[in-house]
């Protein structure tokens, strides 16, 4: 029985490895010792480090050059803690998305949820009601009822009086 060859190389190549798909992010060290990391070039003046990435597996392929010197508990209080990426919601981050998220599973509109959270969450008002700085979304429920949420300037939920 002939052995079809196309069939063969197409087996083959199922069980080659993939491409890990990685990429590369630079490690950038100041004089002052701060560390960053980008997937662009390190200003000028800073030490860049290659650093290879598995998006998949989360490991670094490049091991972090050593330390120059030794920290010290007073070196590590001086340091200024810098957060990259986190969400600005325009309200003061008053909510945790952990509290948003639990605030849209119960109904309901607690102080800092923004309007687009709030139409989210009850879709688009059936009236609003705007006087000075504040602005008012009135929905109207079964009954004869109305749900009224108020916002601030910025777009906030207002707390109660």
């Amino acid at each position: 029985m002939p052995l079809n060859t196309e069939k063969l190389f197409i087996t083959l190549l199922l069980f080659l490895p993939l491409g890990a798909g990685a990429t590369t992010v630079n490690r950038c060290q100041d004089q002052s010792g701060s560390v960053t990391f980008t997937t662009l070039s390190c200003p000028s003046g800073q030490a860049t480090t290659p650093q290879g990435i598995n998006p998949a597996s989360g490991m670094s392929v490049a091991p972090p050059p050593p330390a120059s010197k030794v920290d010290t508990p007073q070196d590590r209080k001086s340091r200024e803690v810098v957060v990259v990426g986190q969400r600005d919601d325009g309200c003061g981050n008053i909510l945790s998305a952990e509290q948003r998220r639990k605030a849209i599973i119960n109904q309901q509109t607690p102080t800092g949820m923004t309007k687009r959270d709030v139409e989210s969450l009850l879709g688009r008002p059936d009236k609003i009601i705007s006087r000075n700085a504040e602005v008012r979304y009135v929905y109207d429920e079964k009954k004869g009822r109305s749900r009224q949420v108020s916002f601030d300037e910025h777009g906030c939920v207002k707390g109660k009086r």
